[in-house]
């Protein structure tokens, strides 16, 4: 199997960056159009635009409409089939950035996504998510390529709620793990062939970095100040985690993940943090040191991620219904299976409850 590592064409990271968009797209084409909702337009569609006309560039700007749906997506194509934008442009959450992506894969052109929070490592990757108009999930679109650029602003990014960060840093706890699990296994990535050994150093590094920075990181941004924690977690976050997971693989923390949305007291989650609880019934299902254990347990109790089912919403435990979160997370063509040895849902089960229980332990 060839090793194949992805990612963006550029990586785009610093305070402001959106008051420098127009020279950062330039060099892709010359008539770009901006996506972005009503409240990102709001908070950074002034600084945009004034970029591109101090760059003497056409530009369109549109409101996004809230769903990455197929409705919204032939919308936005016909409106740059009007206006010939040569560049997609999307700022804002997942979704925006997702329609963006699937956009620029419909029309042929280049890609370039602008998160304002750093809660996922989803940015980077060379897939959107696609829902029904009312938000319902419709399916996932692989995309051969990945975005043509990302631009992380810190400044609009360290002023988002903390909560939105720490989610993140739950994303990224999961791909060192992920990768380790995938690479032992030598299962093919979600980049189609064996990783990489630059891309199993970055999901190191990512994690490396989360233990070095992430509490640091939170406290700067509760108190709505920058500082070089804060720098160095949102690229953790984005480009060392999607990198990682992407080009290294995904194993049983996102399909634990996948398996906790049968329980409806965790549906008030971010991803990211149920991917944490994820990270840590891996750990306890590959039967890893207690001492690494301890040591995602105590990071996860510094920055705030949960580690036990009450921290979930767990009223009260239930094997039946974990049950269901196991056999969901076992289901066919679930990640889970990327694992280096055979997986049960009855193995999940046990696995659950002992990460709970040693997340109890504070």
């Amino acid at each position: 199997m060839d090793k194949i590592i992805i990612s963006p064409s550029k990586y785009v990271q610093g305070e402001n960056a959106i008051a420098a968009i127009a020279g950062y797209v330039k060099p892709y084409g010359q008539n770009p159009m901006v996506i972005a909702d009503d409240f990102v337009t709001g908070l950074v569609g002034e600084t945009a635009a004034h970029s591109f006309i101090e760059a003497n560039m056409q530009f369109s700007m549109e409101l996004f409409g809230g769903e990455c749906s197929r409705q919204e997506i032939d919308r936005l194509q016909v409106k740059i089939d009007d206006d010939h934008n040569d560049v997609i442009i999307g700022i804002g959450g997942g979704k925006t950035l997702d329609t963006a992506k699937a956009i620029g894969f419909y029309k042929k052109i280049p890609v370039v996504v602008v998160p304002t929070i750093a809660s996922t490592d989803a940015p980077t990757s060379a897939l959107a998510v696609l829902y029904t108009p009312t938000g319902q999930f419709d399916q996932y679109l692989m995309i051969p390529t990945n975005p043509t650029m990302v631009i992380m602003d810190t400044t609009i990014i360290a002023k988002a709620p903390v909560r939105l960060l720490v989610a993140g840093m739950g994303d990224a706890l999961s791909t060192y793990f992920e990768a380790r699990a995938n690479a032992a296994s030598g299962k093919p990535t979600m980049a189609g062939g064996a990783p990489t050994l630059s891309a199993q150093a970055l999901a190191k590094l990512c994690y490396e970095t989360l233990l070095a920075d992430g509490l640091k990181a939170k406290i700067a941004v509760e108190n709505n100040l920058p500082s070089k924690a804060v720098m160095n977690i949102i690229e953790a976050n984005t480009y060392l985690s999607g990198i990682g997971f992407e080009s290294s693989g995904l194993a049983a923390a996102h399909a634990i993940h996948n398996g906790l949305t049968q329980l409806e007291e965790a549906h008030h989650l971010f991803h990211g943090e149920k991917v944490a609880f994820g990270t840590l019934v891996q750990l306890a299902l590959e039967n890893a040191p207690l001492e690494e254990i301890n040591t995602v347990l105590n990071f996860c109790h510094q920055v705030g991620l949960p580690t036990n089912l009450f921290d979930l919403g767990v009223k009260e435990i239930d094997l039946n219904k974990l049950m269901d979160v196991a056999i969901a997370s076992c289901a066919e063509g679930e990640t889970i299976h990327n694992m280096p040895f055979t997986v049960t849902p009855e193995a999940v089960v046990s696995a659950i409850l002992t990460a709970h229980t040693l997340g109890l332990k504070k």
